[in-house]
């Protein structure tokens, strides 16, 4: 990068800080106007008290003593002073103790709540992205504490500006070559503190990825999910592998930045207090002693000045430093809330009528520059049952995804009713679909919020026994002491409902069974079940089929026989369709999957064993 370029990009990336400061303290106002109005007061009374009592009561008072002033105006100066720094001090406390604390709730919840309201709305592949992950990991790093330091900073900063201009006027009309020394905590601060904290922000970003990982691990270490496998397996040991490794990075990251954070620090320290106040002290001694030019009251303020002047230098540079480096970290917060989502959850568009037909038409899409889906196209109709099947890796799950709009094709359309899904509201055509998803989650929460997922009805009770019976886990919910409302998982409550793989399964159905959804969407839903169970939990899927439109994905042949319409899938194309028999006639892929399976199933070697 040219010299040019780099001044470029530096002018561009100050100007983007000094937005993200200004982004910081907008935000600050939206959620807590007091707070930030009280950050302004306590910048100004505190500089304030500083500079009064270094540059004016410390000298007042030293004249009065050398001139012999009376002892009733010097204590009436001392009590003046003091009562007014009692109510200053007061106001200070009350915002340290009230105003600041609450106001940090407020911009706590603010925050949080913009958020997640943001994670909700972007679309899936954001969640697959690494780096957009991280970006939000560190959005989500203590956002609301760096837009309380900006909101401190800023303020000090804009307020130690005049400070330093009258202690400047006090130190220059005692000695004009005594600001000189000013140089010296400038060039400490701004050039070594400057280089230190950049250094140490580098160290901060090789440290994130591994950061995630301990996190990770200390997750996996109290929660259930791993505690059987752990017991039974070396998986702790791969665990602690990991997290070793981890640390091992963040010790190589730490390493390879110390030499030089050691270095400037020492640099930093020489020229920000060792140089000036022993510089000052030697240079007022000798006008003191030596060329008899200054008195020694003029000294005492002398260098009581010069520590106030270094004090606001090192405190103007740490709030330069703490905006530039929070100023960052709201940039990860900033464009994580401004960021554009392909998909938003919120789009607005036509409402979808009542549902007749969906059509994939020439769909393609691409995951990571990887061709998934190839040149797709199928129709569903009304009422239709119908089933995809394939091997693991045929894009069967994908396509579910690009249905729900999860992800829109790279190439071809996907139409609702004859009009591309992306022209209608979004949530408005999502419920037209009740879907269980392969990677369904449990929620810590009771059964009955865990079926109805949000959603309100009139009869909620009703619904909720009636799909948990379709889904075969009514009688063990109701053997529980407190039925539906039973909390799942011990995550908050140590009575809480643990349910094997099968039965969390099956509650994942019910939602599904729940949902007052035209398609009903069935992702491998009885792949934790035994086949008396996923016998029965099929004969209640097809009896919901009389009123709905079907989409099956098994593995499981046997388990779609039923079904209107199946497409049998590889690498991300349509190789075979037809109904059930059709496809066992035609003796192809189909076929030959469904024979191979069904004597697995029946524990025969000859295909003539195999009924169809």
């Amino acid at each position: 990068m040219s010299k040019k370029e780099k001044k470029k990009t530096d002018k561009l990336s100050f100007k983007r800080t000094v937005s993200n400061n200004v982004f910081a303290m907008k935000i600050a106002g939206k959620y807590s106007r007091a707070m930030v109005i009280a950050g302004l007061l306590y910048a100004i009374f505190g500089y304030f008290e500083w500079v009064y009592f270094d540059g004016i009561f410390m000298r007042k008072l030293i004249e009065a003593l050398d001139t012999d002033a009376p002892f009733r105006s010097v204590m009436m100066f001392i009590i003046i002073t003091g009562a007014v720094f009692f109510v200053l001090n007061l106001y200070e406390k009350y915002a340290d103790n009230v105003i600041f604390p609450l106001g940090a709730v407020k911009l706590y919840g603010g925050v949080y709540k913009e958020l997640f309201a943001k994670a909700k709305n972007v679309e899936l592949r954001c969640y697959e992205d690494s780096d957009f992950y991280d970006k939000y990991t560190m959005a989500m790093d203590g956002a609301e504490e760096k837009i309380f330091t900006i909101i401190r900073s800023f303020w000090e900063f804009l307020v130690s500006i005049p400070a330093l201009i009258a202690v400047f006027y006090f130190m220059f009309d005692i000695d004009h070559y005594a600001v000189l020394f000013i140089i010296s905590p400038l060039i400490g601060n701004f050039i070594f503190g400057n280089y230190k904290q950049k250094y140490e922000y580098k160290r901060y970003q090789a440290q994130v990825p591994n950061n995630k990982v301990h996190n990770y691990v200390n997750r996996m270490m109290y929660l259930p999910d791993g505690a059987k496998e752990m017991r039974l397996s070396n998986v702790f040991e791969l665990l602690k592998k990991q997290y070793k490794s981890a640390t091992k990075k963040n010790v190589k990251a730490a390493v390879k930045y110390a030499f030089a954070n050691c270095v400037l620090s020492f640099w930093r320290i020489t020229f920000t207090f060792t140089i000036i106040f022993e510089g000052v002290l030697l240079y007022a001694i000798y006008r003191v002693l030596v060329s008899h030019t200054i008195t020694l009251a003029q000294m005492a303020i002398m260098t009581s000045l010069m520590v106030a002047m270094t004090w606001i230098l090192i405190r103007a540079f740490e709030n330069i430093m703490n905006l530039i480096k929070n100023g960052i970290f709201v940039n990860n917060l900033r464009t994580f809330l401004e960021y554009e989502e392909k998909i938003p959850q919120d789009q607005k568009g036509d409402m979808p009528g009542e549902f007749e037909s969906l059509e994939f038409e020439n769909v393609c899409f691409s995951y990571k520059d990887e061709e998934t889906i190839r040149d797709l196209s199928f129709r569903i109709d009304k009422g239709d049952i119908v089933a995809l099947v394939g091997h693991n890796g045929a894009g069967k799950t994908t396509i579910i995804k690009l249905l729900l709009r999860f992800y829109d094709p790279s190439s071809g359309r996907i139409l609702l009713n004859g009009k591309d899904i992306r022209e209608y509201d979004l949530q408005a055509y999502r419920r037209l679909f009740a879907t269980t998803f392969q990677d369904f989650a449990i929620f810590a929460m009771s059964i009955k919020e865990n079926v109805l997922m949000g959603r309100h009805y009139e009869n909620e009770d009703e619904i909720v026994h009636r799909s948990l019976r379709r889904a075969g886990i009514l009688e063990k919910v109701e053997s529980l002491p407190d039925g539906v409302n039973t909390v799942m998982t011990k995550e908050f409550d140590e009575n809480g409902a643990v349910f094997s793989g099968g039965q969390h399964q099956k509650l994942a159905v019910a939602r599904t069974f729940a949902k007052e959804s035209p398609v009903k969407i069935f992702d491998e839903p009885s792949s934790a079940l035994d086949p008396i169970a996923e016998y029965d939990l099929f004969k209640n899927i097809m009896k919901e089929g009389k009123d709905h439109t079907m989409v099956f994905i098994s593995h499981r042949l046997s388990s779609v026989k039923n079904c209107d319409k199946v497409f049998m899938l590889e690498k991300g194309t349509i190789i075979e369709r037809g109904s059930h028999r059709e496809l066992i006639d035609a003796h192809g892929k189909y076929a030959k999957m469904y024979i191979r399976q069904a004597m697995n199933y029946l524990a025969v070697e000859d295909e003539k064993e195999v009924i169809l």
